[in-house]
Parts: structure tokens; C-alpha cells; sequence
């Protein structure tokens, strides 16, 4: 019993060590932000860690009257507070909005990983229970306040990605996908949940949220499923049917695989114009401050864009161990455009319909919830990458559009999750920290 006590003791102070080891040796940046951000980022040599470089913004929250900063010539409103972590919006036909009110279902795993995992979690505001429910948002006076705050579902599994197809609402759980009859006119769903197919989520389920959007015809919907580890390092075993995006064609019930090799897939959306599919991607960590940057990426079916074997193109990861049996790299797919090293971007949408000017009427928004590993910090905003009149990005750095996440004192008194169009033409932001939706339109004159 003596011998155990003193194992544990001695774990404890490792795990304090390298805490600290984290806190006070970090791997600064050499490179800035601007610098990896853009359809040809500069890809530095990679600094592998043994253990990650850890920069948290401790989540603290929105005291009184404090919102973020609109960029000039457009204006910030609350439109909905109160809420426990919003993550994914869906704005319906009517105007209504839908926001799944979610976090990670609790993890699996203990030990040294599992300590500095909810050590980190923690810190960044993301260790809350999920509320695991849908709430309908109303404005039905048109202020651009929701009047309405009303919950349709709830016990959902940690929920993400929501499409309504006609009359079916679709929400992805991070264990299954399923469908619910939907009266739109009265924001109420009828009956019990229909499951559709089961989505991987053995743990430790790291990114355990599911992103979704349906094609325009509704005969599609899209799933985002990231990877269970960071390389793969647990074996690729633990990673069957994950870093991908799903293709559910649910009235034919059929399913498959849809692009590979995509680490954390965080954002769907399909440009209205030309009916493509994009998506914005976590990459990899613990290769520095300035490696891997995220990314956007213009996916077609069968595509492969590398992990956990390779990144951006077909730059080799020396630290993955397990091979790539059939030796992919000539089939890599490259990003269409870099966001930054560790930005890690979540929710975007599409320019059409939005009413904020010129400048901001082709393109799309991202939502950057901001790193957790880099120094300095990275993300932490909402920014508009402009894309061409063919559909593709503009070889331009983003425009920041909503700022002011993290306070002088380097805490993040919210975080971005989401960036969607309302019927209005505003766009409304899913701040899970800050557990707000915010409203960004147009300043008067």
C-alpha cells in the first residue's frame, strides 16, 4: 500500500512538473500570424515537442455591458444571452434560429493524459456539462434581440450540426445521427427521434463534435468527423471511420465515405453558387508554434488531404509511426487557403444574403475559437476570407470582423463557434464562453 502511495505521489509531481515545464518553456513564434495565413502560407521546419506548448486564455466571461469590437462601419449587439455553451446555429426559413446548446460528453481516460487534458479544459472554459439540448431563438418584434428563448429538444448526446430537410430536422449527436418531425410555424418538434446511423465515438472521443450541412436539394447531408487522437499515435485502429466528412443520403439509407485524411473537419458549407463543398480543418499539434496551419479547403468526392501521414500537400510527419500501407503521397490532396497555425477555426457560412456592405458580399465567415498552443495566441475573432467571382479564395490576408474576445489581462471573456447568416441579412455569432449570440450588422449613418 506504502509503494502505491508513493507511485501516486511521484505521478502527481511529474504531472505538476511538466505543467509548469509547458507554462514556462513554451515554443515561440518565429513567423507571424500573416505570415501563415493565405493560399501559399510559408511552411517553416517543423520543431517537434515531447510535450505541447500551452497558452490558455482562462475563460472568465462577459461582465456588464462588455461585447466584442465590430469592424468598422458595422455594429454589435447581443441577440440572445443566458445560454449554456451555444456551438452550432441553424437559421430556418422563417428566421427562427435554432442553437445547439453542447460541449464534450464526459471523457474517457485517466492518468497523466487524462489530468492535463481536463487541466486544460478547464482553463479554456470547455470542461462545463453539456446542456445537450436544442433552443429555438425568436426576434418577433425585429429589434434584433430574441424575444423567445424557448428549448424544443433536449437529453441529446453532446449535439453539433443541425439540418432541416422540408419538414425533418436533423441533429447530429456525437454518437448518431437522427431525425425529428419538425413543425417550422411553431418551433416544435413532434414525436420521438428517429435514428438514422450510428457516428464513431469511441473514446476517447477527442473531437467528439459533428458538423453538418444538407446540399441544396436536401437529398444530401454532409458529416464532419475529426480524428480521435492527435497523429494517430494510439493506432490507427482507435481511428476507423474518423477524419473524414461523411456523404447520408438518408431516403435512399445510404452512407459512405465522402474525403479522407482530414484531422479535425470543424466547418461545413456549401457556396450557394456554384454548389460546392467546403470545409475548415484543425491540423495537427506539437510541431511548434508556426506548424501546421489551419486551413480551408474546397472538397470533392475521394479526395485524400494526408493525415495522419502527411500535411499541407504531402509534407511528411516523421512522427507517425504506423505506415501508410498503400503509400498515398502522390494522391495528397493541398488546402485552398491557410488561417493561421492553431487558430482552430469551428462554424462558418457563406457571404450570400448577408447585408454588411460591399466588402463582405462574396466570400466566407469563419469563426476562429482561438489556440490553446501557440505563442502568442492566435484566433480569438471572427474574420471574412474574400473569395473571387470563380468561388475561390483571394490570394488576401482575412479581414478581421468582429475582435476583442480576449481582455488587456489575457483572458477570454468569450470565444467564437460559429459565424451564420440570419434572415435579416445580420450575422450572428455563437460565443460558447461567453454563452451570448451575438448580432453584427450594418452601423447606421
Amino acid at each position: 500500500m506504502r509503494k502505491k502511495i508513493l507511485i501516486a505521489l511521484f505521478c502527481i509531481l511529474l504531472a505538476g512538473a511538466g505543467y509548469i515545464y509547458w507554462q514556462t518553456r513554451p515554443d515561440v513564434a518565429r513567423l507571424s500570424n500573416a505570415e501563415l495565413t493565405g493560399r501559399v502560407p510559408v511552411l517553416s521546419t517543423p520543431r517537434p515537442q515531447s510535450l505541447p506548448t500551452v497558452s490558455i486564455a482562462p475563460a472568465v466571461g462577459w461582465s456588464g455591458n462588455a461585447a466584442p469590437v465590430a469592424a468598422a462601419g458595422l455594429r454589435v449587439q447581443p441577440f440572445a444571452s443566458g445560454l449554456d455553451h451555444p456551438r452550432n446555429l441553424l437559421v430556418l426559413p422563417n428566421g427562427d434560429v435554432l442553437v445547439a446548446e453542447s460541449n464534450s460528453p464526459p471523457r474517457a481516460g485517466g492518468g497523466i493524459t487524462g489530468w492535463f487534458t481536463r487541466r486544460i479544459l478547464g482553463e479554456a472554459g470547455a470542461a462545463v456539462p453539456s446542456a445537450n439540448r436544442i433552443t429555438l431563438l425568436r426576434d418577433d418584434d425585429g429589434d434584433g434581440v430574441a424575444e423567445v428563448k424557448r428549448p424544443i429538444i433536449t437529453g441529446l448526446n453532446s449535439p453539433s450540426g443541425m439540418a432541416l430537410v422540408g419538414n425533418t430536422l436533423y441533429v447530429a449527436n456525437t454518437d448518431a445521427l437522427v431525425a425529428y418531425d419538425f413543425d417550422t410555424a411553431n418551433g416544435a418538434v413532434r414525436g420521438a427521434a428517429r435514428k438514422i446511423l450510428d457516428l464513431p465515438a469511441r473514446g476517447p472521443n477527442n473531437h467528439w463534435a459533428k458538423s453538418m450541412v444538407a446540399s441544396a436539394d436536401g437529398n444530401i447531408l454532409y458529416i464532419a468527423i475529426g480524428s480521435n487522437s492527435n497523429i494517430g499515435e494510439n493506432g490507427m485502429a482507435w481511428e476507423r471511420g474518423r477524419a473524414r466528412i461523411l456523404e447520408v443520403r438518408p431516403r435512399q439509407n445510404y452512407h459512405r465515405s465522402y474525403a479522407e485524411g482530414l484531422r479535425n473537419p470543424s466547418g461545413l458549407a456549401i457556396d450557394p453558387d456554384t454548389g460546392h463543398l467546403w470545409t475548415n480543418v484543425n491540423e495537427r499539434d506539437m510541431l511548434g508554434s508556426d506548424m501546421v496551419p489551419d486551413y480551408l479547403a474546397e472538397v470533392s468526392l475521394g479526395d485524400f488531404y494526408g493525415w495522419p501521414w502527411y500535411y499541407w500537400g504531402g509534407f511528411v510527419d516523421d512522427r507517425v509511426k504506423e505506415a501508410d500501407y498503400d503509400d498515398r503521397r502522390q494522391y495528397v490532396v493541398r488546402p485552398d487557403y491557410a488561417l493561421g497555425a492553431h487558430v482552430a477555426p469551428l462554424g462558418m457560412s457563406f457571404a450570400n444574403g448577408a447585408n454588411l456592405g460591399p466588402s463582405f458580399s462574396k466570400g466566407l465567415f469563419v469563426a476562429l475559437h482561438g489556440s490553446w498552443n501557440r505563442v502568442p495566441r492566435a484566433g480569438y475573432k471572427v474574420v471574412f476570407v474574400p473569395f473571387s467571382a470563380e468561388g475561390e479564395p483571394l490570394d488576401a490576408l482575412p479581414i478581421d470582423i468582429l475582435t476583442g474576445f480576449v481582455n488587456a489581462e489575457g483572458q477570454a471573456m468569450g470565444r467564437p463557434a460559429d459565424a451564420k447568416i440570419a434572415g435579416d441579412g445580420a450575422l450572428l455569432i455563437a460565443d460558447d464562453v461567453g454563452n451570448h449570440i451575438w448580432r453584427v450588422s450594418r452601423a447606421a449613418p
